[in-house]
């Protein structure tokens, strides 16, 4: 079936084309990973699965060409993290999220959960901007040239922004208690 050369006005063709198996093997083997680094941009599980599938759907026609580049991964992330800035560009209205989202039971028992919880709070604090440097350099272990290029922006301002962020969740009051402190000494343990 041959589809009209042109579509009525404000109207688009459908698609008669199946996905790329070359596009699908991509997205599915990358998912896992674009998931954990959207949900740590975004701080909420339904937002980072949004955040992914709108990526993947902006990629999707930009596909044969994307594929053919020397570093694919980077591109789709420079377009995760754009496509969340863009996000907070355009939303109106402010959600408030939990303080504590709730997580999945792990060999580190509730205090690592706990733990978790605290610093994603924390994180959650941080602008738009300091959250993604902090996030591709110390979560996705990035240099400080890879997340300059991913951002579009110059490694000083990635360390600029990397050593903000960190300060300030330095600072965050959750995570006070995980501060050692001149001449803090660590509480004993009061078993009787």
């Amino acid at each position: 079936m041959r589809l009209p050369e042109r579509a009525a006005p404000g109207l688009r063709p459908a698609r008669t084309e199946c996905a790329s198996p070359d596009f699908e093997t991509f997205a599915a083997a990358r998912w896992p990973r674009l998931l954990r680094t959207a949900y740590l941009l975004t701080g909420d599980h339904h937002e980072a699965e949004d955040l992914v599938q709108v990526t993947l759907a902006k990629l999707y026609p930009a596909w044969p060409r994307v594929r053919d580049l020397d570093e694919p991964d980077a591109y789709v992330r420079r377009a995760l993290v754009n496509n969340n800035l863009s996000r907070f560009r355009k939303r109106r209205v402010v959600q408030l999220l939990t303080p504590r989202l709730p997580e999945r039971a792990q060999e580190g028992g509730a205090a690592r959960t706990e733990q978790r919880s605290l610093l994603l709070e924390a994180l959650g604090t941080l602008p738009p901007r300091q959250r993604a440097v902090v996030v591709l350099r110390y979560w996705e272990d990035l240099s400080e040239q890879q997340a300059a290029d991913v951002l579009g922006c110059s490694p000083g301002n990635v360390k600029s922004q990397a050593s903000r962020g960190l300060r300030k969740l330095r600072d965050h009051p959750a995570l006070a208690e995980f501060q050692p402190r001149p001449g803090r000494e660590e509480p004993a343990d009061e078993r009787p």
